[in-house]
């Protein structure tokens, strides 16, 4: 029986294309400027990696840190049950009295913030500075 080799053609093509994909890794990282707390999220929000940041805001809920801004300037993508723990969060924040804002948002992660209406619930800024600054507790919103 004469086998002849398998003509790889498209498959060859999928193959490449699968090797040049890089896995995002989710990271959140935790800032801290006067009384505010600065949460840089990055990567894929997704139902695997929800717990790391509630578990991150937990704490400085617990800590009493309850005024974040979310600088999401390094989020790629968020599913449902990202969007479901930004929600969570938010209604965590403002029952402790807190606030939360954002920035940094990509026209992707935006788009799903407008069409889930999250985007109302969210102050949106366009750096942190100006963000901090929206905060009373921060003392930069005072003029000389």
């Amino acid at each position: 029986m004469d086998t002849a080799p398998v003509p790889l053609g498209r498959m060859s093509s999928l193959i490449e294309r699968i090797r040049t994909v890089e896995p995002t890794i989710f990271s959140v990282t935790i800032r801290q400027a006067g009384p505010i707390s600065l949460v840089d999220v990055s990567g894929r929000l997704t139902s695997f990696d929800v717990g790391a940041l509630r578990d991150s805001v937990s704490r400085l809920l617990k800590q009493g840190r309850k005024n974040i801004v979310l600088n999401l300037s390094g989020l790629h993508y968020l599913d449902s049950s990202g969007i479901g723990e930004l929600a969570k969060i938010y209604v965590s924040v403002v029952k402790g009295d807190g606030e939360v804002k954002v920035v940094g948002l990509s026209p992707k992660v935006e788009q799903i913030l407008k069409i889930t209406q999250l985007y109302q619930v969210f102050p949106e800024f366009p750096s942190e500075e100006a963000a901090l600054r929206s905060f009373p507790e921060f003392g930069l919103n005072e003029t000389v």
